[in-house]
């Protein structure tokens, strides 16, 4: 049976976006955690290291992130391991985010003047030391603007979850559209929905951006 698109089906649709905004938050703080773990390794003076994370990093950019959600879906399945959407979705996005992430953190801290470094050398700080209290507050203030602006990538990109069954917005606006085949209506309640929710993430990133100073 055929419905119309009413407040009802709006309202299955603003449910769904909860788990936009859920999947997005656990890629953003898992993504966040190895984005960290990434950066640090990449300016590591341990060759081996740092190789194994630019390996790692050039691996998740080179592909789609469609792909990484097929392999890590039925790659658990053949591993004989969990292989629900929502756990393959979120650890493909995790990965995708670290990766990123630390790409991004890793030329944020290489951006810090090279002066600072020799400057924290000088007063005895170590490897420890000269991060915590003198290079990573610095790389911070120029990391805050670009690291706001892959979250909004992130929260786009949980679209591509549908793939896998995971409903979230995008999917629920195609279960949706079967029910009631009105697709410009609900796809652009979709595509507000997401500006509903990116929109806020701009401009914040633009705030932040100036209360920094960045590039002063």
């Amino acid at each position: 049976m055929i419905r119309e698109f009413t407040v009802n089906e709006l309202w299955l649709l603003i449910l769904a976006a909860r788990w936009t905004v859920l999947l997005s938050a656990i890629a953003f703080v898992g993504g966040g955690a190895g984005g960290f773990i990434l950066a640090i390794a990449r300016v590591s003076p341990r060759g081996p290291v740092a190789s194994l994370a630019a390996a790692f990093i050039k691996i998740v950019q080179g592909t789609p992130l469609l792909m990484q959600l097929y392999l890590v879906y039925f790659g658990a399945s053949l591993l004989r391991l969990t292989s629900d959407a929502w756990t393959a979705a979120a650890l493909a996005l995790t990965l995708y985010a670290s990766a990123f992430l630390g790409e991004i953190w890793r030329g944020c801290i290489e951006a810090v003047p090279k002066t600072q470094w020799e400057a924290s050398d000088c007063l005895g700080l170590n490897p420890v030391q000269q991060y915590a209290y003198v290079i990573l507050p610095q790389a911070l203030r120029i990391a805050i603007p670009p690291t706001v602006g892959f979250m909004v990538q992130i929260v786009k990109n949980t679209s591509l979850a549908s793939v896998i069954g995971f409903v979230e917005l995008a999917r629920a606006g195609q279960i949706v559209n079967n029910s009631t085949f009105e697709p410009f209506a609900i796809f652009a309640a979709v595509a507000a929905i997401y500006f509903a929710l990116c929109y806020p993430l701009s401009i914040a990133a633009r705030t932040l951006e100036r209360k920094a100073n960045v590039g002063r």
